[in-house]
């Protein structure tokens, strides 16, 4: 018998996403206040929506 041969897998290049740079989360600031919303002198971190994520820039 002859010796099996895997695929041949396709390698990408892995850039890094332009909105969070390789970090997959984005902080931004938040408003605070009931009437009078004001900038928070903090930041929160949320998920990049560009990359999901990944940290890697998308492909389509």
């Amino acid at each position: 018998m002859a010796a099996k041969k895997t695929a041949a897998r396709k390698t990408t290049s892995k850039k890094p996403c332009p909105d969070c740079q390789h970090a997959g989360q984005t902080s931004e600031t938040f408003q605070v206040g009931g009437r009078k919303k004001h900038e928070s002198p903090h930041k929160q971190e949320a998920l990049c929506l560009t990359c999901w994520g990944t940290g890697e820039a998308p492909t389509t």
